[in-house]
């Protein structure tokens, strides 16, 4: 293969992630042609459909409605986003000062050439040089994991009006209009973050030359930077949009019996910003921080493995060259919901969007197939704690397989619990009848019996992968799950880009009729957005894990012993992270809901004539409260997951912290998939009530019922489980992980100190 092979990995990997851009630029375009704005000779004839002229409602004046809303949450998005990205800033400048010291401290910042880690016959590039290059990664990472967010907000403010007006001629074209731009989304984000990766490998090639061993392990410093930005946008926006979403229903459907999204209500313009700066900023940068991360762990990995010391540059671009791949299997599975088959009925949405996952996975795994026997020797070894493990090509396979397999059953369990299809919560719908107590007793015990098959599912994914190809394995069966991100983050997106299209309905004065539809569509939506959730969760268990071996390797630990005290400290308070973590969150949530509130039911009470609809609401002093909240509650939390690698690996040295990862990784994935998992079933349960759809849902409706009010308040406490402590555990488990990988070589120099005194 030699020359050939590496000619072809040169342009097949930018040539897929330039195909991906377009395709999303492509799709960008489709969505434009829904006009919502004015034209030069009014307004366009398509902007006012005919067809439901019902209750009066005034076409033309919803339109322009609709256009004024759209650009209210596109301002209040951007201008959040905007801040906190100021704040980000600072981070990432201090946070790379502190990597370029740490690491360049090793040796006591030396130019010298030194011998390899894991080849000592060699000479490497000197420890400066990982400092400086770890550091660049880290910038790269972070600005491509910011970039990702603000390309997804940008979309869906963009796409949420249209997917409104669309609704006005079936549910199948603003299902379409939803999806593509969920599509742009994905798209993007899986071609920028292959595309920055395959470049930045390439610029560091120049200096490091044939130090592979160097070279891949600062580009580790590449998922240190996405996801370090992500578990701020994640907390930062989760906060944000529940704070909002809390204390608009609290105030406008539990005491003054509103409708959601009722224009009267203060806190509606700060609860749709909040869709769009938490579900889809933070998601794009969350997901985005899992792609690099499992990329970087299985290039480090492989790189003091048979490739790296051969220099096999075909072999050692196979985790790129499966998500290179992914991009193309995504494009044709996208085209199938957009173009080659079109919805008709409402009960036709949710198995769509379940067909996406399933296509992707089966045409993925031919792709596979085929990388795994053209990209890889038909026997090679693979560094394993010190010894080499020989392995076959059709190994590999087997491990990127069931990494993607994995995570399409952990997206259909996720999908039965959480969707009102199915029985279990229509049971949580069932236990409203005897008020809100019973209902939060079985959201609870939902939440907790969902983790059972999605743990035996990753449990199997990391015995086959490891058994088969030991640590690269596991990094592979990772980027497996992670290879069809661009499906999965469009379907994902499609949710909050639904909820703020049946926003606008409302808040435009829209028919009846239309406003069902958008309904239908953010059902189906909350679905896939657990979905989402419960890939990015998975994906960060395997994540994590394969992290967790290169940084036990790096840090030269022949064996994690758990019956040492050393590691079993380290495992306990690991363990008592996520909770840590999930407390300071929540009660984030709480406080800065607790002031919309009042805020809320200050403005009920003081402006005259706001209940009749005659007077309008100050939006901006929601806005504001939420952006304020969100701001200064994300660094806490934040703090805590960045500082607790150093401390650990700095006072105690690298076996503790190899117990706190293990324990963080173990008790954050439980704790994580069963908060998003009762959140979203609550939700449901709620919107199943509300739709009314089933002899069984209305018994206990309408809206406004006894059950409905017990649902409303199931929903408000799932809303900081679903959608601001449970998506950001991933992120914790992720970034302890790869944060250790990267100060690795200083804690293993230098870490311990406490135990060195005593």
């Amino acid at each position: 293969m030699g020359v050939w092979g590496d000619a072809v990995t040169q342009v097949l990997i930018p040539g897929c992630a330039l195909v991906g851009i377009g395709f999303a630029l492509f799709q960008w375009f489709l969505v434009s042609r829904v006009k919502v704005s004015e034209d030069a000779n009014g307004y366009h004839d398509n902007l006012i459909d005919n067809e439901d002229q019902e209750e009066g409602v005034d076409q033309l004046d919803a339109v322009i409605k609709c256009s004024e809303i759209q650009n209210a949450i596109a301002v209040g998005a951007t201008s959040f986003l905007f801040t906190e990205y100021k704040y980000l800033s600072i981070f990432m400048g201090a946070f790379g000062v502190i990597i370029f010291l740490f690491l360049g401290s090793v040796k006591g910042f030396s130019t010298e050439s030194e011998p390899c880690t894991y080849n000592p016959g060699n000479l490497c590039k000197p420890a400066l040089a990982n400092a400086i290059f770890s550091t660049v990664a880290f910038l790269l990472g972070a600005l491509t994991s910011v970039l990702s967010g603000f390309l997804g907000m940008k979309i869906a403010t963009y796409a949420n009006a249209r997917t409104t007006l669309e609704a006005r001629k079936g549910v199948g074209k603003a299902f379409i209009a939803a999806f593509r731009s969920g599509a742009v989304m994905g798209f993007l984000l899986a071609a920028n973050g292959l595309l920055v990766l395959y470049v930045s490998i390439n610029l560091f090639k120049i200096y490091y030359g044939d130090d592979w061993e160097g070279l891949y392990e600062s580009i580790t410093g590449y998922g240190l930077g996405g996801s370090s930005m992500a578990l701020f946008g994640r907390v930062g926006g989760g906060i944000y949009t529940k704070a909002a979403d809390v204390g608009a229903d609290l105030v406008g459907k539990v005491e003054k019996n509103i409708p959601e999204d009722d224009p009267r209500n203060p806190a509606v313009i700060a609860d749709n910003v909040g869709d769009n700066v938490g579900d889809i900023a933070g998601m794009g940068s969350d997901l985005f921080g899992s792609y690099a991360e499992s990329s970087c762990a299985a290039l480090f990995v492989a790189s003091i493995s048979s490739f790296g010391i051969s220099h096999d540059f075909l072999a050692m671009s196979y985790p790129l060259i499966i998500s290179s791949v992914g991009i193309l299997v995504c494009l044709i599975t996208t085209l199938f919901a957009t173009d080659l088959s079109e919805i008709k009925l409402v009960s036709e949405i949710e198995p769509s969007l379940k067909r996406q996952l399933l296509i992707s996975t089966v045409l993925m795994t031919a792709g596979i197939a085929m990388v795994s026997f053209f990209a890889l020797p038909s026997e090679f070894t693979l560094y394993n704690f010190g010894t080499d493990k020989v392995v076959k090509n059709w190994h590999l396979f087997f491990c990127v397989a069931i990494g993607l397999w994995a995570g399409l059953v952990i997206g259909y369990t996720t999908e039965y619990y959480t969707s009102n299809a199915y029985s279990p919560v229509q049971d949580v719908a069932d236990s409203c009848r005897t008020g809100a107590a019973t209902n939060v007793i079985f959201g609870l015990a939902l939440g907790y019996k969902s983790v059972i098959i999605p743990i035996f599912a990753i449990a199997i994914a990391i015995y086959v992968s490891f058994s088969l190809a030991a640590m690269y394995g596991i990094a592979m069966s990772a980027l497996g799950m992670l290879s069809t991100i661009a499906t999965g983050l469009a379907i994902d997106a499609y949710g909050p880009i639904s909820d703020n299209a049946g926003g606008i309905a409302e808040m435009a004065g829209m028919s009846h009729k239309i406003r069902e539809r958008t309904d239908a569509l953010d059902a189906a939506g909350n679905t896939t957005a657990a979905i989402g959730k419960g890939f990015a969760i998975g994906s960060a268990a395997l994540v994590s894990l394969a992290l967790f071996g290169a940084f036990v390797s790096r840090a030269g630990i022949s064996a994690v012993d758990v019956l040492t005290p050393k590691v079993f400290i380290g495992l306990i308070v690991g363990a008592m992270l996520p909770y840590w973590f999930s407390a300071m969150t929540m009660k984030s949530v709480g406080s800065a809901a607790l002031k919309m509130v009042e805020e809320v039911r200050r403005q009920f009470n003081t402006i005259p004539g706001l209940m009749e609809g005659t007077a309008k609401p100050d939006y901006a002093n929601c806005v504001k409260i939420s952006t304020d909240a969100s701001l200064r509650e994300m660094i806490p939390p934040g703090a805590l997951v960045m500082l607790t690698p150093l401390v650990a690996g700095t006072l105690f040295g690298v076996e503790t912290l190899a117990g706190v990862l293990a324990g963080s990784l173990v008790s954050g994935v439980q704790v994580a998939i069963s908060a998003s998992n009762t959140g979203g079933a609550w939700d449901n349960a709620k919107k199943y009530i509300e739709a009314g759809a089933s002899e069984h849902a209305r018994t206990l409706g309408p809206k406004g019922s006894d059950a409905h009010k017990a649902a409303v308040i199931g929903d408000t406490i799932g809303d900081p489980l679903k959608d601001t402590s449970g998506p950001s555990l991933n992120i914790l488990i992720k970034l302890m992980a790869v944060e250790s990988l990267v100060f690795a070589p200083f804690f293993a120099a230098h870490g311990g100190l406490l135990f060195k005194l005593f």
